[in-house]
């Protein structure tokens, strides 16, 4: 078993019914878990990638009525190179009176 985490972005909250085909989505064979964020408007799926992968899930959340705008990447963007060689300034010291 292999455990994967993928998050989805959504336009609008799930309706009553969504909610309803959303708890069925967790009686899938190798979905182990949802989460929400409302704040954020993401949804995070935890699943077997050996069972399913991120396209099965995005289908099955579309299916359950989840408006899907994008997939959210877990992995933060690099730090560029130039930015990591630049060495810290020290402030300079005062001026005597």
């Amino acid at each position: 078993m292999t455990n994967v985490d993928i998050v989805f972005r959504y336009a609008e909250q799930p309706n009553e019914a969504g909610v309803f085909a959303l708890a069925g989505t967790r009686e899938v064979y190798g979905i182990r878990q949802l989460s929400f964020d409302r704040e954020a408007k993401t949804v995070r799926v935890e699943y077997d990638a050996t069972r399913l992968n991120a396209s099965v899930v995005a289908g099955l959340l579309r299916r359950a009525g989840m408006d899907l705008t994008e997939q959210v990447s877990l992995i933060p963007p690099p730090v560029p190179a130039a930015a990591a060689a630049i060495p810290a300034q020290s402030p300079a010291p005062a001026a005597k009176a």
